[in-house]
């Protein structure tokens, strides 16, 4: 492998002046850096980081630990591929930084964790961030790490720095676009309030009913899951058909994710009643593979998966460089509404 005296031998110049080209912290001349440039290209130089990393104490090494790829618990909130992008949205901004990310998947099991910090702190990072396959409280063992510390789609009950998807305002967006378009008997089949998705969600429910002044009718909203399963015909059948039966039924029904979602349109064809035409449905993740290829095309709240990465990562970088870029935490996200032609609109949009 060749050296930098090799490189300095090559090109006629001193290793002091190779040692210039590669650190830039010392005036050399144009042409002087194209020979040496030149050189490192003929003898295939790869500079060694060990003995800058030394000097300064930086690495230029950020690392990820997560629980996104391999998640396959098929918990309610889908899993494994669209929370990928957080990963996308961290590579971005670390990759724009010009620090390099590396990373570790747990498999799934939490006490891979610390064994991971710890591989990544011998190869002394400069910063962690753990990504988790949904939004909920971890206890990720990570403090104590001595390197700043993110936490992505998730928090913790010690407050260490994180961003989350701010479901409730999501929630209440989406009930908003859907009053707009002239509903006003909105169904609700929600998660299981053990996650904290099932929680925020019918918050922003009543949120964007509150503010529109329409009355809250408890007979509208469905618990949709049977002994911790969701997304299945036989969590739905029971709920949908209390909510058809009302006096007053809906003209929408939100449900509390999209795997939901595609679960009742399937139901609602066996009843016979066509979507959007006698039933209007709405979904939660924008989950594309879902929402994208239902007929018709389903309307959503996005759980903005790829901002939350990129916020993580600012955030990260900012505590590495002693200025974090937030104030509030955890910092919540919300996202846009996906609006397709699952929901029939009752009323002409405002010209406004």
């Amino acid at each position: 492998m060749a050296t930098i005296y090799d490189v300095a031998k090559a090109a006629g110049v001193s290793p002091k002046t190779v040692s210039r080209v590669l650190n830039r912290d010392a005036p050399v001349g144009a042409e002087t850096r194209k020979r040496v440039e030149r050189a490192m290209g003929r003898l295939g130089y790869v500079r060694s980081n060990a003995a800058r990393m030394m000097r300064s104490n930086r690495s230029d090494l950020i690392g990820l630990v997560s629980g996104a790829i391999s998640d396959t618990s098929g918990l309610t909130e889908v899993a494994g591929l669209p929370d990928t992008l957080i990963l996308q949205g961290v590579q971005q901004v670390v990759g724009e930084s010009g620090k390099t990310l590396m990373i570790a998947d747990t498999g799934g099991d939490r006490e891979k964790v610390a064994p991971l910090v710890h591989t990544f702190l011998e190869h002394r990072v400069e910063g962690l961030i753990f990504v988790a396959p949904y939004h909920r409280e971890v206890q990720p063992r990570m403090a104590g790490a001595g390197v700043p510390v993110v936490l992505a789609n998730c928090y913790d009950a010690v407050g260490t720095p994180a961003v989350i998807p701010d479901d409730r305002e999501g929630q209440r967006l989406l009930v908003a676009r859907l009053i707009e378009a002239g509903h006003r008997r909105i169904g609700f089949l929600t998660l299981d309030p053990s996650m904290r998705a099932g929680v925020l969600r019918p918050l922003g429910y009543r949120d964007a009913l509150t503010a529109a002044g329409i009355a809250f009718d408890q007979a509208l909203v469905e618990p949709a899951y049977d002994q911790g399963e969701t997304e299945t015909p036989a969590a739905l059948t029971a709920p949908l058909a209390r909510l058809l039966a009302l006096a007053d039924p809906p003209t929408v029904i939100c449900c509390g994710n999209d795997a939901m979602a595609m679960q009742l349109y399937g139901l609602l064809r066996a009843r016979g009643i066509r979507v959007p035409e006698e039933m209007s449905v709405a979904g939660y993740d924008d989950h594309r593979i879902i929402a994208q290829t239902l007929h018709p095309p389903l309307t959503t709240a996005a759980l903005p998966y790829l901002d939350i990465g990129r916020r993580a990562a600012e955030r990260l970088l900012g505590l590495v460089d002693n200025a974090d870029p937030e104030t509030d935490n955890p910092v919540k996200v919300p996202g846009p509404v996906a609006w397709r032609s699952s929901v029939t609109a009752l009323t002409e949009p405002s010209s406004q």
